[in-house]
């Protein structure tokens, strides 16, 4: 893991957790969420993940679905069972979906919310404020048209 930030800062500011092997995805993320007053943190492993959040807090998680061997989905679940086993303090995940029907187990799962690639700053940046703020975001990019509505 690499921090990105200081660590030692003031409790107040969010902390965000980012998680994928993919420094072309980091750099996106990045550059979308950082700004002053916000903690970014790298974990290059899914499995890295857990251990983070157990040494320091995160107000907010953003996992890629893909990475190595424990990707987003993997991610998900286990932050779920250890909140829900009170092991570990709450924490929204915001999960980087490579399709739409991803959005099935990412329901599933239960997470803040998601967003669907390719990714773009507004939609990032909305994204996680929105999680931040104790929101949920789910991408509609992609959504199909109902049929009702479609132009004659």
């Amino acid at each position: 893991m690499l921090p990105v930030a200081p660590a030692s800062y003031p409790r107040n500011v969010p902390d965000v957790l980012i998680a994928t092997d993919s420094e072309t995805v980091f750099d996106e993320v990045r550059s979308a969420v950082e700004e002053p007053g916000v903690v970014l943190r790298w974990a290059r492993s899914g499995r890295s993940v857990l251990p983070a959040l157990q040494e320091r807090a995160a107000d907010l998680v953003i996992s890629d679905l893909q990475i190595g061997s424990m990707g987003g989905f993997a991610i998900g679940m286990q932050l779920a069972l250890e909140i829900g086993s009170g092991r570990l303090s709450p924490v929204p995940v915001l999960l980087l979906l490579d399709r739409r029907p991803d959005t099935f187990m990412a329901k599933r799962i239960g997470v803040a919310g998601w967003l669907i690639k390719p990714l773009d700053p507004l939609r990032t940046r909305a994204a996680a404020k929105a999680v931040l703020a104790g929101e949920h975001y789910f991408d509609t990019t992609l959504s199909a048209v109902p049929a009702d509505v479609m132009p004659a």
